[in-house]
């Protein structure tokens, strides 16, 4: 395509463009987004080529060149005369602006690092927080699964909306396993469906805390459960842990504005520590004298190694200042995203209501496939295989680690829970350990790194050592090279 003489040359010709024909993305589109590029520096009455011309030169249609022509002039990119051709109407450049100013409420936000890399294959030696992983039951899974969508063929369930708080078949499946397993007097009216127990703290913060509000959290804790409270501008406190978990009798420091508290009774994070029924029930006391509400994280109470799984803090409950929050992260998949809340019956209506104005209810298919699987006991099934593989993961790795390391680094048998805390002098330790493993490929919590990102003062420095995702064999391993990479430390 030969250009016109300089005054009137044209701006483009079809040596500068390429369309892919194979592409997913039609002709006509491709074409658009080149010309658009093509006129950005362009000056005000520069002339475009004929749409037959183009055509030729790019080897397409005219009807290609013209749907383009005919978007950039209905964008007010392009003006088409008879007679006077098609010419460029203004540059298209954004004048330069100053940078918008940030809202103030991210300041109050923690920066938490997102996922590292989407890791697709099997966990890594010493990944925390995953439960056995490989003893899934996919085939159990799948089976309900094809079930369901041949129901929904034959029109006999809903896939439209479908309530905020959550389906029935589920909710009643639910309160009727946490009756059994955890001790839990609850009805399915007490429990709301929730994307797992982050977005549980997050819904708690917005429906029950003020801007501002202090909220006591046990310090160290659970970093996301920190972030999560933040989201709605409450203000997390830090109450002290020991070997027994929250020390009740620090939350009288904090007077009567802290109107919630946030515990992990069954395996504080990250230190383990298990909390006994002389301290379960001065919390109770402290939240029925105060008045305020409290939130147990029960996020790994069904892993317990040494005798049966304790009774949920909430069981212990008589006057309906609990508020529970459990997940199937653990219990069967982090990436199910399913997790649940029993509420004392006053607080269902303000939670429903955040919940449906936040993403308006849980995903109806994966809802119904698990109530399936808890209804035949399939649940319970899963549960105590990966409770006894979990029980001989953890033995496994206490051993290698304690061939490895001695008293160097001693590693405390965890009495629940699937990680294992090491904790360290300081965060130069912290720091140096991490970063040798970390070249080895090998996945360990530094809490010290953790906790900071959540703004939690004082965070003590340790390691995280999870062991539920990795088989006994794997784990010697994974020791035996973590072992070589702190050589000299």
């Amino acid at each position: 395509m030969e250009p016109n003489q300089s005054s009137n040359a044209w701006l483009i010709d079809g040596a500068g463009l390429r369309l892919l024909r194979r592409s997913t993305q039609p002709l006509a589109l491709q074409l658009l987004e080149q010309l658009k590029a093509a006129l950005q520096t362009a000056e005000r009455g520069a002339r475009l080529p004929p749409s037959r011309a183009l055509a030729q030169a790019l080897g397409v249609g005219r009807n290609t060149v013209l749907a383009a022509y005919e978007r950039l002039a209905d964008e007010g990119f392009i003006e088409g005369r008879a007679g006077a051709g098609t010419r460029l109407l203004q540059p298209q450049l954004a004048p330069a602006q100053p940078p918008l100013p940030l809202s103030p409420a991210p300041e109050r936000w923690p920066q938490l690092p997102l996922p590292r890399g989407g890791h697709t294959g099997p966990p890594r030696p010493f990944a925390f927080g995953l439960p056995p992983l490989d003893l899934f039951p996919c085939a159990d899974w799948a089976r309900l699964q094809r079930r369901l969508w041949r129901r929904c063929e034959r029109g006999e369930l809903p896939l439209g909306y479908g309530l905020a708080e959550g389906e029935p078949r589920l909710r009643s499946a639910l309160a009727a396993w946490l009756r059994h397993a955890r001790g839990l007097r609850c009805t399915p009216e007490q429990l709301l469906i929730t994307s797992g127990a982050q977005q549980a703290f997050a819904l708690l913060g917005l429906a029950l805390l003020e801007p501002g509000e202090p909220v006591a959290v046990e310090a160290p804790g659970y970093h996301a459960s920190w972030a999560a409270l933040q989201l709605g501008g409450a203000r997390p406190v830090g109450v002290p842990v020991d070997e027994q978990g929250l020390r009740p009798a620090a939350l009288q420091a904090l007077g009567s504005g802290c109107r919630m508290a946030l515990v992990t009774p069954s395996h504080q994070w990250p230190t383990g520590a298990c909390m006994g029924l002389e301290r379960r029930l001065a919390l109770l006391d402290w939240a029925q004298r105060q008045p305020a509400w409290v939130v147990e994280d029960d996020y790994a109470g069904e892993y317990r190694f040494d005798g049966p799984p304790l009774p949920a803090l909430s069981s212990l409950d008589r006057h309906g200042r609990c508020v529970y929050v459990g997940s199937f992260s653990k219990l069967l998949l982090p990436g199910l995203r399913l997790g649940y809340v029993v509420l004392p019956p006053a607080l269902l209506p303000q939670l429903r209501k955040v919940r449906a104005a936040l993403d308006r209810q849980p995903p109806q298919f994966e809802q119904a496939v698990l109530a399936d699987f808890i209804e035949q006991g399939l649940l319970a099934r899963h549960l105590r295989r990966c409770r006894r593989a979990a029980g001989a993961r953890r033995q496994a790795l206490l051993q290698a680690w304690g061939r490895a390391f001695g008293e160097r680094w001693p590693l405390q048998a965890p009495a629940s829970g699937l990680n294992v805390y090491l904790p360290l002098s300081g965060p130069a330790e912290e720091a140096d350990l991490l970063g040798r493993a970390r070249e080895a490929g090998l996945v360990l919590g530094g809490t010290q790194e953790l906790l900071q990102l959540c703004r939690q003062p004082g965070a003590r420095a340790g390691l995280v050592v999870g062991f539920g995702a990795s088989t006994e064999a794997q784990l010697r391993a994974a020791v035996g090279k973590l072992a070589q990479a702190w050589q000299g430390a």
